[in-house]
């Protein structure tokens, strides 16, 4: 396939295509999903569907080519973060092409390499694949990563072994072999209400959840000792972040109850057991306070998800494959291919605990994910379009 022309228009078209699905996270995406299938099984593909318990939201994988083990995934997730279109120049889910960009809620992160894989299946449909090419949408990967578990269980349940995964996160067009996990919780302080004047005589919700997340911040200093020597991260070490708090009635009320959403991004699993530990520890001491007032006090913190980091590997195929498909690049940087360490979490994680070895590449840049007036260069997309490319070739008999 050296030589041949990428699919430009057509990836700009798709991608207006999605934007305009109205995808944020937690909401049905149904719509962009029964497309994309359209899309692929009129190629040929072999699409399976796995849903949310609602049966409002689906994860999509497809197989062009050969029905054998082995072969590529080609992975992003459909949802996008929330919007206040307030903020925004033009309309968030309407694509605007002006300088040389694509401005749109998603058009980094990341329905930019989503149209790029959709443009170049008319392709691969026509190639004589040694190993399939896979396709995969999930849903729900900004709040929870609620979808990628459900479709890659489906995968070994069905016994489907890609040998490797290239997840489209805005990367810059950097290849990343390694970021750290993700961890989200909402935890629930239950306490007795009362007369402000009399705070003895009742149990604050607020106050002791204050007193929790103090406890939990107080480990910065700990984490910052326990991090790798050199650490290959920035931050170097474990981090929080208390997300948002709500509890309470009022000024001259006790509050009986208090949530806060909170989030912790270790750099190694045992940072993670570490903190469990010292926090249960608080936390008892704590409820022992509480109870002494009132027994039935409590303080419960329900998972919103326990995602691990994409481990290092020093021999991973998926890397292997971006050493063949950016030669050009590693011989511009004396035949070493340049890899990146990030610290935001994405799905690459789960792929690599499902046996599929995964590695970060995408168009866009990371920061400009998640704000107003988010975009994606069209030279990105070019560039993108050009290594999907030579995956084909790569892939020919």
């Amino acid at each position: 396939m050296a030589g041949s022309v990428v699919p430009v228009d057509e990836a700009l078209g798709l991608l207006d295509v999605l934007i305009a699905y109205d995808t944020v996270a937690l909401t049905p995406n149904l719509d962009l999903i029964d497309d994309v299938r359209y899309r692929l099984e009129t190629l040929g593909a072999s699409v399976v569907l796995t849903y949310d318990d609602s049966g409002t939201k689906a994860n999509l994988f497809a197989t062009i080519g050969p029905n054998v083990n082995g072969g590529v995934v080609l992975s992003g997730h459909s949802d996008v973060v929330p919007v206040d279109p307030a903020d925004w120049t033009t309309p968030p889910f309407t694509a605007d092409r002006r300088h040389g960009r694509v401005y749109g809620r998603g058009a980094a992160d990341m329905k930019g390499f989503v149209a790029c894989v959709l443009a170049m299946a008319p392709t691969y449909a026509e190639l004589d694949l040694t190993v399939p090419i896979h396709v995969a949408l999930t849903f729900d990967e900004e709040d929870g990563f609620h979808g990628a578990p459900i479709l890659l269980a489906d995968l070994v349940e069905r016994g489907v072994r890609p040998s490797a995964a290239i997840i489209g996160e805005p990367t810059g067009l950097r290849t990343v072999g390694a970021h750290k996990g993700c961890y989200e919780y909402r935890t629930m302080v239950t306490g007795m209400n009362g007369h402000s004047s009399a705070p003895a005589e009742a149990v604050s919700a607020v106050h002791y959840a204050s007193r929790w997340i103090s406890g939990l911040l107080g480990l910065a200093d700990d984490l910052a000792d326990r991090a790798p020597e050199p650490s290959p991260y920035n931050p170097p070490s474990t981090t929080f972040n208390v997300g948002t708090i709500s509890g309470g009635q009022g000024r001259c009320v006790v509050a009986d109850r208090c949530w806060f959403d909170w989030e912790m991004r270790p750099v190694q699993a045992s940072d993670a057991s570490f903190v469990k530990e010292y926090m249960a520890a608080v936390e008892a001491a704590l409820l022992d306070e509480m109870r002494a007032v009132h027994p039935e006090a409590a303080i419960r913190t329900d998972v919103v998800c326990e995602i691990d980091g994409l481990e290092w590997r020093d021999a991973s195929p998926a890397l292997d494959l971006m050493r063949v498909l950016l030669a050009d690049e590693e011989a511009v940087n004396g035949g070493t291919l340049p890899v990146d360490v990030v610290a935001y979490g994405t799905e690459a994680g789960l792929f690599q605990v499902a046996g599929i070895p995964a590695v970060l590449w995408g168009p866009g840049d990371i920061s400009v994910a998640h704000r107003p007036d988010e975009f994606v260069e069209v030279a990105d997309l070019e560039v993108c379009l050009a290594l999907l490319a030579r995956l084909g070739g790569h892939l020919v008999r």
